[in-house]
């Protein structure tokens, strides 16, 4: 049974990203700073006939990044698919003139070091095998600078610049990597940025080929 791992699981996009990879015979990895709030979930997705299990680790630490999906691959099967979408820290969302030096270092370290981690630790297994994808889910500054949240502008611009390398380069490897846009709030009422419909969007990056970057409510380029 192939595994998703979920980056920033949570209890909207993680688990409706979680809910429609299981239906397709996924089982599902959920990571996050919180055991109890990953083991809940995999709790709630069991009772729904999903596998899925919890796992402890901080974007910000690299060693238990790693051995969070080092653990996923030999609990559940090698990880097919990555989903990197964990919710970026407040501080990383002050206007420009108002974001510190070290605001812009913890931004660059949560969105491109752990991206890039989280990558790494599953790359190897991804190329062997000739398949797999690597998901990213940002906001709209990622494609867009905007100024009023400085950090996460600099830090996804960053972030977008890694996936649309590792795009070209995995490509004729069969490894897709993709980025989703959503430039509006996740389940603020518009169905198009409702979670379930946004999962759809994923689960299609990963069956589709296609280009690196789609923005929801915009045509792919």
């Amino acid at each position: 049974m192939p595994t998703i791992a979920i980056i920033g699981a949570g209890p909207g996009l993680g688990l409706a990203a979680a809910r429609r990879f299981g239906r397709e015979g996924f089982s599902v990895a959920l990571v996050s700073r919180t055991q109890a709030h990953v083991d809940a979930l995999a709790e709630r997705l069991g009772g729904e006939g999903v596998t899925a299990r919890g796992y402890q680790a901080d974007v910000h630490d690299a060693a238990t990044l790693r051995n969070a999906l080092a653990a996923a691959a030999d609990d559940l099967d090698t990880v097919e698919v990555l989903q990197f979408s964990p919710v970026p820290r407040k501080d990383f969302l002050r206007p420009v003139l108002e974001t510190s030096v070290d605001d812009l270092r913890a931004a660059a370290e949560f969105s491109i070091l752990g991206a890039a981690t989280a990558v790494h630790a599953v790359l190897p297994r991804m190329r062997e095998a000739g398949r797999g994808s690597i998901l990213f889910a940002n906001g709209a500054s990622a494609a867009t600078p905007n100024g009023k949240v400085a950090g996460t502008s600099v830090a996804f611009a960053g972030e977008s610049a890694y996936g649309a390398m590792l795009h070209d380069a995995l490509e004729p490897e069969g490894i897709r990597v993709a980025q989703l846009i959503i430039p509006l709030a996740i389940d603020g009422g518009d169905p198009l940025f409702a979670s379930d419909a946004l999962a759809d969007r994923l689960w299609g990056l990963h069956a589709q080929p296609g280009p690196f970057r789609t923005t929801v409510g915009q045509d792919p380029v």
